[in-house]
Formats: structure tokens, sequence, C-alpha cells
């Protein structure tokens, strides 16, 4: 079964959080709807910048890990070169 590594922003260059999940349309549908308070509903970081594919739920934690020690620009960076406009991903996924 697939596995997710994501960020999501704000806006452009806003408020990032990177997640890992099973389920990438499932979960942004939960950050797009509020269904769990916290950093994501508080600061309305719903749209999804990046994500990344893996084999097994085990590696995409790890992944998660490494982009959370990240500092920013090298996550702004990763997401201007695969989504220089930072469009919402989700429509492409959720189909």
């Amino acid at each position: 079964m697939p596995s997710y590594v994501y960020i999501l922003a704000n806006k452009k260059n806003g408020t990032v959080y990177t997640g890992v999940t099973s389920d990438l349309v499932k979960r942004v549908w939960e950050h797009k709807n509020k269904i769990f308070k916290g950093f994501t509903s508080k600061y309305a970081v719903d749209k999804l910048v990046y994500f990344e594919v893996y084999d097994d739920i085990v590696t995409a934690i790890e992944r998660e890990k490494c982009i959370k020690r990240w500092d920013r620009a090298w996550k702004t960076r990763r997401i201007y070169e695969t989504n220089p406009e930072w469009d919402d991903l989700y429509e492409t996924i959720a189909v």
C-alpha cells in the first residue's frame, strides 16, 4: 500500500506543515474541512503544495522526519522546484 509525505501551506510562501499518511486524499480532505483541531486548522493550512509517494509507511515516516528537520528555506526550495506557483494539488489527486 502506498504511503505519502506531504506539505501543506496556507498561501504562497506562507505557513507550512509536513505530514505523513497512507491515504492522501482523505487526509488532505480532513485538513480542508478542519476535522481535527490543531496547527493546520488554527492557521488555515490546507493547500496541498507538495507530496512524495513511498511503497511503505515506515519509509514515509522516516522521510517525514527528515523533511521536518529541514529549515524553511530547504522546504520552500523543494516546493518551488515542483510547484512554483504553489498551486493546490488536491484537485489533481482527488479524482
